[in-house]
């Protein structure tokens, strides 16, 4: 047992006794806003936003992952089991399992550096989605404090500093869903102590049982006065599973499975993450400080098997991916609010962050049932992150702002390899400028002109190999760090305090594009590519018991060279939209329809094979009292056959050309499913 899990364990025993005392105190009143928070005035472009707890908790969910897809133009789909991270869309990105948009919670980065399946791996099942109080989003290069993963965007997401009731939760659901949750708070020192346990076991609806068991729990101190607010938090996640990955139509077509089946019953994972982290805010009026520091051990065993018996027609091309690592943090600013340049008002920010990944083990092995027949390359990998940012927002009159940027990187790499000429040192330097004007109408009326530069980190791996250890070809590196440029103009538009439409028209390059190789389970550096896109947000409260919100955002996404092979971008999905009509009776009623759509998408340059669209609706339908509540939701509401994910590339079944055959591999929504919720405040 590590540190970290010795100390959960620990901490967890000793907060036990408190949470079965009665409560003799009044808890302070909670802030609870949805996308209704006025931001004119405040947002530096038109695409950033705020989304409150008193959205994520109406949204009927079936995956954790799913929080994002508040994001307005995010979709979250899986072409695995639950316990892997899920595949998000977003901005004319396939982002794979995180690569571009960079995710943080209370402070700490998610996004994994040089990971054993994918760049940027973003795996959100730690999280206990009753305990999120709420997820800020900035689109686009503009933010001078987001470096890493943030060329398409990022979010930061923040968990709740106290509750108002104690909880108690039980969900059942088709096809053996099970979980259960107790959260709460407690006054300790002059201060308040959160607590959330949660457990979820789940078989989905696959063929093959997803044997899904999770576990999670989360403590969180704070103690705040009227400037300062200081948190320490100890999160905990344990998880083991079976998966159904994409499969071949082929495969289905022929009857050798149905589109829940499998061709391969020994695929799975299982993970874990501890963390500790800690943040200290302090806001005199003239001026505040942030500082967070972090520490987190993560592993990961996924056993996958992509191509079938393409690679070894004898025992099948099952592979294990593994993953092992610390990782340590350090983020502090200070903001001056009202000092003055020429005679105009100025904000200031200085900003430094640091992040070392000690990554144990990172590796990849041929398997078969999960037992291990060779190793195609085990690596230790070092990597250190410095950052250093600053930015300046001066008021040049009352109606014109403008915020101008700064963000300068050094990435240092050290690769172990245990083929010896792919070991080696790396290292590379990035300036990123950052530059943003705000006109302001009115209070109900601003629009906004951003552009900047960003970047997402290549896998250290790749930074010094020479050989490829699977073939023993000779190969190039890849840049450390690849640079992308955006900008976009936009404007928000306030009909009255409670309801907000934003239009955004946005472009983005980046240097290098990060694609899916679907053989060998991870990715790979291409060509330079160009993005230009639409986005208009909508959110409607006409009544304080009704709501409704529609997002809708068009993109045209392609390679900028002139390769033969085509111009598009496999995986860019051209539209996405999504929307939700919101409803709470002061009798008590309450319920919620959402709707999640996405556009057809290119699978190869040219074009010639494409992925469909999809549609789906989710809904929640429920009643409350002060004391309880209970809710039926119905997920896949018309029990569509559409598909979550598509790929195209090349496998073999048994029986088939050793040259295997192109095919598209899907892997299809889970059908109609009900899951009743039932809970209790105490």
């Amino acid at each position: 047992m590590n540190p970290l899990q010795a100390a959960f364990c620990a901490t967890l025993a000793l907060v036990c006794p408190l949470v079965a005392h009665e409560k003799s105190y009044e808890l302070p009143d909670l802030d609870i806003q949805g996308r209704k928070a006025l931001l004119v005035g405040e947002a530096i472009s038109a695409s950033e936003g705020f989304i409150g707890r008193v959205d994520l908790e109406t949204r009927p969910m079936l995956r954790v992952g799913e929080l994002l897809e508040a994001i307005p133009g995010m979709i979250a789909t899986q072409h695995s089991a639950a316990g892997k991270a899920n595949q998000y869309f977003f901005r004319g990105f396939n982002l794979d399992h995180g690569t571009d948009f960079a995710t943080f919670i209370d402070g700490m980065p998610i996004n994994m550096v040089s990971h054993g399946h994918g760049q940027g791996y973003t795996d959100l099942n730690f999280i206990i989605p009753e305990l999120t109080a709420s997820v800020n989003y900035k689109k686009g290069s503009y933010y001078a404090s987001v470096g890493d993963f943030s060329s398409a965007g990022s979010a930061s997401i923040r968990t709740l500093d106290s509750l108002e009731n104690d909880l108690l939760e039980f969900s059942l659901g088709e096809y053996d869903l099970y979980r259960g949750l107790i959260a709460g708070s407690r006054e300790l020192d002059d201060g308040e102590l959160v607590y959330g346990l949660e457990k979820e076991i789940n078989n989905g609806p696959w063929d093959k049982d997803e044997n899904f068991d999770k576990t999670n729990g989360l403590l969180k101190f704070v103690k705040a006065n009227e400037h300062s607010n200081f948190a320490v938090t100890l999160m905990g996640y344990g998880a083991s599973w079976d998966s159904t990955d994409q499969i071949p139509e082929r495969a289905v077509e022929q009857g050798l499975i149905s589109n829940f089946g499998a061709l391969d019953d020994s695929t799975g994972g299982r993970s874990s993450r501890y963390s500790l982290s800690t943040r200290w805010i302090h806001d005199t009026g003239d001026a505040s400080t942030d500082i967070s520091l972090y520490s987190i051990y993560y592993d990961l065993n996924l056993w996958s098997n992509f191509t079938y018996f393409l690679d070894d027609p004898i025992d099948g091309d099952q592979f294990e991916q593994v993953d092992k690592r610390m990782i340590y943090g350090l983020s502090a600013s200070r903001s001056w609010h009202n000092t003055e340049v020429f005679n105009k008002e100025m904000r200031q920010t200085l900003g430094l962050q640091f992040r070392f990944d000690d990554i144990d083990q990172v590796g990849l092995y041929h398997t078969q049932d999960r037992r291990r027949l060779s190793t195609t390359r085990e690596d230790t990998v070092q990597e250190l992150a410095s950052s250093l940012f600053y930015e300046s927002q001066l008021r040049w009159t009352n109606k014109l702002r403008s915020t101008i940027g700064l963000r300068a990187d050094q990435f240092n790499f050290d690769v172990d390899s245990d083929t010896p000429v792919n070991s080696g040192s790396a290292s590379d330097f990035l300036l990123s400028p950052k530059f943003n004007t705000v006109y302001t109408v009115n209070e109900s009326l601003e629009y906004y002109f951003s552009s900047g530069y960003a970047f997402h980190s290549n896998d250290a791996r790749g930074t010094t190999i020479s050989i490829d250890p699977a073939s023993g070809d000779p190969v190039d590196t890849v840049d450390p760090l690849v640079q992308s440029k955006g900008a976009e103009v936009g404007l928000r538009y306030y009909w009255n305090q409670n309801s907000n439409t934003s239009v955004s028209l946005w472009t983005l390059d980046l240097d290098s594009e990060l694609l899916f190789v679907g053989d060998a389970g991870n990715t790979e550096a291409t060509r330079p590519t160009e993005r230009h896109g639409l986005e208009i947000t909508n959110y409607f409260t006409p009544y304080e018991w009704l709501s409704f919100d529609f997002d809708v955002a068009f993109t045209q996404a392609s390679f900028d060279d002139n390769d033969p092979a085509g111009r598009e971008i496999p995986g860019s999905i051209d539209t996405v939209a999504s929307g939700g009509i919101n409803v709470t009776n002061p009798n008590g009623w309450f319920g919620s329809l959402r709707l999640r759509h996405f556009g057809e998408s290119p699978l190869i340059e040219d074009n010639s094979v494409s992925a469909d669209s999809f549609l789906a609706f989710n809904m929640r339908i429920g009643f409350q009292t002060e004391r309880w509540k209970a809710s039926l939701d119905v997920l896949n509401l018309l029990d569509s056959s559409d598909n979550d994910i598509t790929y195209f590339y090349g496998s073999r079944l048994p029986g088939e050309d050793p040259g295997g055959i192109e095919d598209k591999h899907f892997h299809i929504i889970p059908p109609r499913t009900l899951r009743l919720n039932v809970g209790w405040k105490f």
